[in-house]
């Protein structure tokens, strides 16, 4: 499994009670296996589990694909058009994929593609 780098930002927007949590590693990087109850794990071992995240996708019914905007992979299915609202959202740098969604990434990789 390969696991993506992310920043301390995003870390500091997804974990509850920020205050409390001290960084100490230099680096940390982001699980995505959702069996997994590391949510991030740091370059000197440090871990931070998902049950200190404010948000898990579990809560979603696990298939939140968009975090920016809340789009689910149900909501996709019904209005498949909620993926061009998000690509132009994208577009007009009104998405915060960096602070709302866990992995730090675009959530526009996370649709299904088209049929």
């Amino acid at each position: 499994m390969e696991c993506a780098e992310v920043s301390l930002r995003t870390i500091l927007h997804q974990i509850k009670a920020p205050w409390s949590w001290t960084s100490s590693a230099e680096r940390y990087y982001f699980c995505d296996d959702p069996g997994c109850d590391v949510a991030y794990f740091g370059s000197d071992n440090s871990t931070i589990s998902r049950s200190r995240l404010r948000r898990r996708s579990e809560d979603d019914g696990g298939d939140l694909i968009c975090y920016c905007f809340g789009v689910s992979k149900s909501d996709f299915a019904r209005e498949p058009q909620s993926r061009d609202f998000v690509i132009a959202q994208t577009r007009d740098g009104q998405c915060s994929c960096e602070t709302s969604n866990p992995s730090g990434r675009c959530c526009l990789k996370d649709f299904p593609k088209a049929p």
